[in-house]
């Protein structure tokens, strides 16, 4: 599907998880009524109720469902059905003890909260067929139901288990990878440490060891675990997919690297029909909305740059964090609209009424426990309507400016233990780059490190620790072909198995950085060291340094003191058409932002007029013209250019020269062609 979105009208979604098996019928009634007055038009439906709808084994009860389903669609409501299989019931645990998961210290979790799946138990690949095969055949073909809903949120709460039938899965899925026990031995450097192999069945998870596992199997496990889940996706898709043709099928990704980091992302993307999303603000976080921003611009990479949907955020404060502070006045339609500027296809929460009961009862909801009569609600019938009026940038797509190269399985081999230091961190220094770009007011994709590159001027690789030779050659043709690059210290240095490349660091990419790093120098606690550069600039690095050969490349910046003090330590490479940038310290975001400023010169990026740090400023481009979203996070009216004049969709009015963006509101003008 070139374009999957949910069947029925091209308008943006709004609504959120329903789920009125915790309420009584009469409630059903109302809640579909105060749906309609807030302008909701999708719900999901029925993720958490497969106990309700089979309450012993192969014996189903769809009569309160087909009653919801009714109303809802009497109401103009469209159905996001869901699969239940995230919940397996009471009585198949107690049928089935061995599909509950153990964890590495070989623990076996209990029933009794969510998600507790072993991914490789037969029985629960056949107990979650024949409950999507039952829903597809009773709903497939009804006209409510415009999208499925697979399970919910793999990959958390848990997702690797470690007993016997992993294991057995696990020997199997080696097998297939490589072929031969000498092949695995090899690929895991197993005769470190007298670790070699004779035969498929000496192989086992990599459960808890005296000391520090193999990182190799380590590494190979997360990619086991990803994939089998993804196995159990795709086989209730394809169910689905044959009992319900025209309706796209999706799971809930939770692509921010602050929500989960056992999935990769990357091939998930591939499997669904749209790339839905749930995301949470890290709401301690001063400027939380660069999270939301750069999960929004994951969920859309990982489409391929289509239109995705957001499936599930938070009306106002969750109370699964250490403190579950409440959104200010606005920021909700803030938090939805800016989503949609980077291509979502709508807003939608979790969930619609509050919870009375279980462990998510003091989560916000669009209905929440105070009722109609409440700030939370007044703001859910007024985005309604705001969505409702930017219906026609449904269809169009978010233009970027620059690229990030992002890969999962780099993170989870960095992540692993015994590195040079416990300060590398992938997660924070591609938060700290995409900070960088998003206070330059640049757009960004995310690709892959093997992905297609040429169409962006300025490609910022911030982590990328294993890097294969096809990476790094593809790094090379970008910049050699005029790109500009800026790749960030402790990248290139291993191969896909978590082997150091032969030769000097940074292995796969010494050839396109143009220098070689002859000693890692990592820096001792609270201290710094200073780099000085251009016009006398000074920076500042903590936590890392690296001594520096050049090979090629010119000193940018050069160590003013420390252990590499002389030293390069940030370079230029001119290599073809292009330059290619190497940063071999730990700079803060504010100091990243002068090695970016020199980048983007030679990237050609145009300087943009000066804009408020917080004014948010994002295009999306459609066939009826361009979109503007100007977003103003901060307590200060904001005003930008326009560099033509448009009209304001969500006020109606005409606006040319500068837009006026109010404190903590929210600008959508369709630009004149």
């Amino acid at each position: 599907m070139p374009h999957a979105t949910p069947r029925g009208p091209r308008r943006l979604a709004f609504g959120g998880d329903y789920n009125p098996e915790q309420w009584s019928e009469e409630v059903w009634a109302e809640d579909v009524a105060l749906m309609r007055e807030a302008g909701v038009n999708l719900v999901s439906l029925g993720i958490f109720s497969w106990a309700r709808l089979e309450p012993r084994e192969g014996e189903y009860d769809f009569g309160w469902l087909d009653r919801v389903i009714e109303l809802l669609h009497e109401g103009g409501i469209r159905i996001d059905l869901a699969t239940p299989t995230v919940v397996p019931p009471a009585w198949f645990y107690r049928a089935h003890p061995e599909a509950l998961p153990v964890s590495r210290d070989g623990t076996r979790w209990a029933f009794g909260s969510r998600g507790a799946i072993c991914h490789s138990s037969p029985a629960y690949q056949e107990a979650a067929a024949r409950i999507t095969r039952a829903l597809g055949e009773r709903y497939g073909e009804h006209p409510a139901v415009v999208m499925w809903h697979v399970h919910n949120e793999y990959g958390v709460p848990v997702l690797e288990c470690y007993c016997d039938i992993s294991a057995a899965d696990f020997r199997r899925w080696l097998a297939e990878r490589y072929g031969t026990v000498d092949a695995l031995n090899s690929a895991w450097g197993t005769a470190f440490w007298g670790q070699l192999y004779g035969d498929w069945e000496e192989i086992q998870p990599p459960r808890l060891t005296p000391t520090v596992a193999n990182p190799a199997q380590r590494l190979d496990f997360a990619r086991f675990a990803s994939d089998s889940a993804l196995a159990n996706f795709g086989r209730e898709r394809d169910l689905l997919r044959e009992l319900s043709p025209n309706a796209p099928v999706t799971t809930n990704f939770m692509v921010s690297p602050t929500q989960c980091d056992t999935i990769d992302y990357w091939a998930w993307g591939r499997e669904v029909d749209l790339v839905t999303n749930d995301h949470y603000l890290v709401a301690e976080e001063p400027r939380n909305h660069i999270n939301l921003s750069m999960a929004a611009d994951l969920s859309r990479s990982v489409g391929g740059g289509r239109p995705w949907l957001l499936l599930e955020h938070s009306t106002s404060g969750v109370n699964w964090q250490r403190r579950g502070i409440a959104k200010r006045p606005g920021e909700m339609a803030r938090n939805t609209l800016a989503h949609v500027a980077r291509g979502s296809e709508g807003g939608m929460f979790f969930q619609w009424r509050a919870s009375r009961a279980g462990a998510e009862k003091f989560h916000s909801a669009m209905l929440p426990h105070a009722g109609t009569d409440s700030r939370i609600w007044r703001e859910v019938v007024r985005l309604g309507a705001d969505l409702d009026r930017l219906a026609e940038v449904w269809g169009s797509r978010t233009v970027a400016d620059a690229a990030v190269v992002w890969d999962w399985q780099s993170w989870w081999a960095q992540k692993l233990e015994w590195r040079p230091s416990e300060e590398l961190d992938t997660r924070e220094r591609a938060e700290a780059y995409y900070a960088a770009l998003f206070d330059r007011h640049l757009t960004v994709d995310f690709v892959p490190p093997e992905g297609e590159l040429a169409a962006y001027p300025l490609v910022v690789v911030p982590a990328l620790y294993l890097a294969t030779a096809a990476a790094g050659e593809n790094l090379r043709r970008y910049v050699a072909g005029g790109g500009t690059l800026v790749v960030s210290y402790f990248s290139g240095i291993v191969d896909e198995h978590d082997a150091v490349h032969p030769g000097a660091h940074p292995g796969a990419l010494r050839e396109v950085l143009g220098l070689t790093v002859e000693e890692f120098q990592p820096l001792h606690a609270g201290r710094s060291v200073r780099l000085t550069g251009p016009d006398r600039a000074e920076l500042t690095a903590e936590r890392w340094a690296e001594t520096v050969l050049l090979d090629g490349a010119e000193p940018a910046w050069r160590y003013a003191d420390g252990p590499a003090a002389g030293g390069p330590a940030v370079t230029r490479h001119q290599l073809g058409e292009g330059t290619a940038w190497y940063v071999s310290a730990h700079l803060g975001r504010d100091d990243l932002d002068a090695v970016l400023a020199a980048a983007s010169a030679d990237a050609g990026l145009p300087e943009h007029d000066p804009l408020p740090r917080d004014l948010e400023v994002v295009r999306r481009r459609g066939e009826r013209g361009d979109y503007l979203f100007a977003i103003n996070h901060a307590d200060a009216e904001a005003a930008l250019e326009l560099t033509a004049p448009g009209e304001e969709l969500l006020t109606g009015e005409r606006v040319t020269g500068k837009l006026a963006v109010p404190a903590g509101e929210v600008r959508v003008v369709r630009v004149d062609r």
